[in-house]
């Protein structure tokens, strides 16, 4: 847990944040729209004597009192999805339209994939890429038990990503739901932190700007992209969006989000970050009984 302990200075109850980040994960499902509505899921899960608390935030996500959310009859029938609270909060951020083209740019094994199908009615298109051809076959699998019809897969290396294969040349959305060092994940992989390093960091930050700028280039004008980690690291976060207001045309915007979080950073270390990441969100394990993330929202501006 050692590494943790470099963010003292950013996170305002520290010691809850520590004790929050050793206690394990409950489980959280997200109700799949595609194939059920809340109501008709729920009533699966009631009949099955499965129990679940409704969250707040979403009504379509779900808490479990089980540790097997796949095993219910509701996940195989695709009426749920066994997917972590606060990884349901991207694609909300993210808020595709019917008919939209959007762009998953890291998307196995495809839980955000499908919520954004399902936030589209699955109507549009959403191109679910991933880079790893291992993870291909559970993102094509969770696609067709989830029914969604306006997803496509494609398997690129998303810093260079060719759109030629299309007959549009550009988004309307893209999710950047970046690969990372994994720290906010600690509460249900406790092993997150084993192989740790600044080092580590410095690398995936790299490749994440990478993918960023790819986004953002393949959008439109007036187009939104969405960048998340599941990690707290600056350097992975804020460091990562300020390299692409320095490099590309798109500025950060406010949204809305019915849970609690503390404001992007605006400094770190001996580095500054323009005050408009002050309305990105850092979401800590100990302000709603979740996993970490941090999540961006961008604008492209030409």
């Amino acid at each position: 847990m050692e590494p943790l302990e470099r963010y003292r200075p950013i996170i305002d109850d520290f010691d809850a944040f520590r004790a929050a980040c050793e206690r394990p994960l409950g489980t959280a499902v997200r109700v799949n729209t595609i194939k059920a509505s809340v109501e008709r899921a729920t009533a699966a899960l009631e009949r099955e004597g499965v129990g679940f608390d409704r969250v707040g935030w979403n009504p379509r996500v779900l808490r479990l009192a089980t540790d097997s959310p796949g095993s219910t009859w509701s996940s195989f029938h695709g009426f749920t999805h066994g997917q972590e609270e606060v990884s349901a909060v991207p694609p909300v951020v993210l808020d595709p339209e019917p008919g939209e083209r959007v762009w998953d740019c890291c998307a196995a094994p495809g839980g955000k994939a499908t919520q954004i199908a399902a936030l589209m009615d699955d109507r549009g298109t959403v191109v679910a890429n991933d880079n790893n051809l291992g993870r291909i076959s559970a993102l094509r699998f969770n696609a067709e038990r989830l029914g969604a019809t306006s997803l496509a897969v494609t398997n690129e290396d998303a810093r260079n990503y060719s759109l030629s294969r299309f007959d549009f040349d550009e988004f309307d959305r893209a999710l950047v739901d970046a690969p990372c060092s994994c720290e906010g994940t600690i509460r249900k992989n406790p092993d997150a932190l084993d192989n740790w390093s600044e080092d580590h960091i410095a690398s995936v930050a790299g490749i994440q700007k990478g993918i960023l700028r790819r986004a953002i280039q393949a959008t439109r004008e007036g187009g939104t992209v969405v960048y998340s980690t599941c990690t707290f690291a600056p350097e992975e976060n804020e460091a990562v969006v300020q390299h692409a207001l320095d490099e590309e045309d798109c500025r950060v915007v406010d949204f809305d989000l019915d849970l609690d979080y503390a404001p992007g950073l605006t400094a770190w270390d001996d580095e500054a970050f323009d005050s408009s990441l002050e309305q990105a969100a850092r979401i800590y394990p100990h302000q709603n009984d979740t996993g970490g993330f941090f999540v961006a929202k961008l604008e492209v501006t030409a």
